[in-house]
């Protein structure tokens, strides 16, 4: 198979990760799928192409997968079966504690969360918060890593989105707000 620089880019993975996980190049199992009839498939029917009969793991079947989807135009980025997903992470000296109660607390919440009226579902101490949006058809979760010395990153994932756009707006409202808690906790 043809190798090539590692610079193209498709679904957020570059080429050179895709080559060197899986042995092939994104232009070489786009012309694989190709082959096979991939662009009459159902996202699942391709992700299991990969894996039972072209030998990828889970995770690699999917993420060729939705990379096959938008280079062919049947996925737009962040689309997922249930809309659009974005996530954003920030890396904040801070013990993740801390951060955690930034969150779950609504009083702490307030200071720093342009939106803070949200309900929260589910909570697993200085672990994760399953949130139901403001909007109140949107889900967000947010997870706390501890990333020692007093550092913690925080990743939220906006899920159920409606729209591209929308999920454009959404990446850059909480890279705003993940900006805004670090000042809040740093300061």
């Amino acid at each position: 198979m043809k190798r090539t620089t590692g610079a193209k880019k498709v679904a957020g993975i570059g080429d050179a990760a895709v080559e060197k996980r899986t042995g092939k190049s994104w232009d070489d199992w786009f012309a694989i799928l190709d082959r096979r009839g991939a662009r009459k498939m159902r996202h699942p029917e391709i992700a299991a192409t990969l894996h039972e009969k072209l030998g990828c793991s889970g995770w690699w079947s999917q993420m060729i997968t939705v990379g096959y989807e938008q280079a062919r135009g049947m996925r737009q980025p962040h689309q997922i079966a249930t809309g659009f997903q974005i996530s954003r992470a920030k890396t904040i000296a801070v013990p993740v504690a801390a951060a955690f109660q930034a969150w779950n607390d609504p009083k702490k919440r307030g200071r720093w969360l342009k939106d803070s009226k949200f309900t929260i579902r589910k909570a697993q101490e200085n672990r994760t918060l399953r949130i139901t949006w403001v909007d109140g058809t949107t889900n967000v979760e947010v997870y706390f890593n501890d990333k020692g010395r007093g550092k913690s990153q925080v990743t939220v994932q906006h899920n159920k989105l409606p729209s591209a756009a929308n999920a454009e707006r959404k990446k850059k409202y909480w890279a705003e707000q993940l900006e805004r808690l670090e000042k809040y906790l740093t300061e």
